[in-house]
C-alpha cells in the first residue's frame, strides 16, 4: 500500500446509513482523505454529495463517484475501501474487489461477513492469495465501557469468566435501501444480522474457549407483520434467546428484543467470574465492579468510561471512530505483527460470530441444540484471537 503524503486514501462502496457513518468519522480523522464513493441507488449517491459539501467541503473536494463498485475497484484511487452494501452483496463485492483491485488494498468489510457459511469459506480462500489484509466491522468491542469491561476481565479482577450475559433491548429494524433488512434472505436472519456482534463479544471474553453447543428460542411475534414487499412478506426475528456453552464449560446468554426501545438501558453486558461481577450499561456509558467478600447486593463501584479519542460518537458510541483509529495503527505499522495486536476482528472472527448466528436459526428451526461442529469444522473451531489477521 503506498501512503500519500503520510495520508491514507479512502474508498467506500455503499453510502447508505452505515456507510455515511464512516464517512463522518473519516472526515474527522486528519490523516483519512476519501477519494471515491461507489453506489448503485441514485438516491444514496446524491445524500452523500450533500454530506460531503455540507459538512466538509475541503475534504470533500475531489472525490470521484462511481455508480458501480467495480469500476471503483479497477480506479486503484484508495488504499483502504470500505464495503457497507447489503449483507447479502458482500460475498459477490469482496469476491470482485480480490480479483480487480490492487491486491495491496486494505478492506474494512461491514458485519456481518457473509450471509452464509459456504460465502465466508469462499472469502477467506480468495483472501489468503492477497497480501492486503481483510478486517470485518464487529465494533462493539471498542465502545468504552465494553473495551474496559473486557479489559477488566481479562486482568483477572472478577477471576475465571463463568457467565456472560448480554441484554439488547431496542427498537425495531430501521427502513434501509429497497426493504433489504426485511427479509432472511437478505439479512443472513437476524441472529447472524444483529447478533454475530454479540456474539463475537462472547469469543472475546471466554477465549481461549470456544463455542461448542447453540440453543436458541425466538420468533418474529411484534414488529414487521403486516409488511409486504413485491408480493413478499417480511420474516425477521424481532425477539430471542440464544445460549451457547464453551468448551471450558462457562455459558453465554443473549437477550435479544427489538419492540423494547422503552428501556433505560439498551445494551447491558454482565460478566460473572468466581471472584465477582463486571456489568456495562449503554447508553449510560458506566461500568459496575462488584467484588465477592468486599462489595455486596446494590453496593458496588460505578464508573462512567469515555475515551478522549473519540471526535465522532456516531450511532454506536464512537466505536467506529476508535476501530478506524485502530485499522489505521495497524497498516502504518514498519512489521506485519502490526495488525496482529489490533482488537478489529479479522476473517475468522466474522466467520465464527456468523456460524453462531447460523446455528441460532438452526435451533430455532429444528427445535433442538445444535452443535458447532454441524456447521464448521474442527479446523474452523479454533480460538479466534489466535493467529495473525
Amino acid at each position: 500500500m503506498c501512503l500519500h503524503n503520510d495520508s491514507v486514501r479512502y474508498g467506500i462502496v455503499g453510502v447508505g446509513l452505515m456507510g455515511i457513518e464512516h464517512i463522518r468519522n473519516l472526515l474527522l480523522i486528519p490523516t483519512a482523505r476519501i477519494t471515491c464513493v461507489a453506489d448503485d441507488y441514485p438516491d444514496s449517491l446524491s445524500t452523500c454529495r450533500d454530506v460531503l459539501e455540507s459538512e466538509s467541503a475541503d475534504r470533500g473536494a475531489g472525490v470521484q463517484f462511481f455508480e458501480d463498485a467495480n469500476a471503483l475497484f479497477a480506479a486503484s484511487l484508495c488504499d483502504i475501501a470500505i464495503i457497507a452494501t447489503p449483507n447479502h452483496t458482500h460475498h459477490r463485492v469482496l469476491m470482485d474487489a480480490y480479483d480487480i483491485a490492487d491486491p495491496q488494498m486494505h478492506i474494512l468489510v461491514e458485519k456481518p461477513l457473509c450471509t452464509t457459511l459456504k460465502d465466508c469459506r469462499e472469502v477467506i480462500t480468495a483472501a489468503k492469495k492477497r497480501p492486503g489484509t481483510t478486517y470485518v466491522g464487529l465494533e462493539y468491542c471498542y465502545m468504552p465501557p465494553i473495551s474496559r469491561a473486557i479489559a477488566d476481565c481479562r486482568k483477572g479482577v472478577i477471576g475465571i469468566p463463568k457467565m456472560v450475559a448480554i441484554r439488547e433491548h431496542r427498537f425495531p429494524f430501521l427502513q434501509k435501501v429497497r426493504n433489504w433488512n426485511r427479509f432472511s434472505k437478505n439479512s443472513g436472519g437476524t441472529f447472524v444480522e444483529k447478533c454475530c456482534h454479540f456474539f463475537d463479544l462472547f469469543n472475546r471474553i471466554l477465549h481461549p474457549s470456544v463455542p461448542i453447543t447453540v440453543y436458541a428460542a425466538g420468533a418474529q411475534d411484534v414488529n414487521h407483520l403486516d409488511e409486504v414487499y413485491d408480493g413478499e412478506k417480511s420474516d425477521i426475528i424481532d425477539n430471542g434467546f440464544v445460549v451457547v456453552q464453551y468448551s471450558g464449560g462457562a455459558r453465554a446468554c443473549l437477550d435479544l428484543c427489538m419492540f423494547a426501545e422503552a428501556s433505560r438501558s439498551q445494551e447491558e453486558l454482565s460478566i460473572v467470574g468466581h471472584k465477582g461481577k463486571l456489568e456495562a450499561f449503554l447508553p449510560q456509558l458506566e461500568v459496575r465492579t462488584g467484588l465477592r467478600g468486599q462489595d455486596s447486593c446494590g453496593k458496588v463501584r460505578t464508573e462512567v468510561i469515555t475515551d478522549d479519542r473519540i471526535k465522532y460518537q456516531g450511532h454506536h458510541h464512537g466505536s467506529s471512530y476508535l476501530e478506524h483509529l485502530d485499522i489505521l495503527k495497524a497498516i502504518k505499522a514498519s512489521s506485519t505483527d502490526g495488525a496482529s495486536k489490533i482488537a478489529t476482528a479479522g476473517l475468522h472472527q466474522g466467520l465464527l460470530s456468523v456460524a453462531i448466528g447460523v446455528a441460532a436459526h438452526m435451533s430455532v428451526q429444528e427445535n433442538r441444540v445444535v452443535r458447532l461442529d454441524e456447521v464448521l469444522s474442527e479446523d474452523e473451531i479454533t480460538p479466534p484471537f489466535s493467529e495473525k489477521q
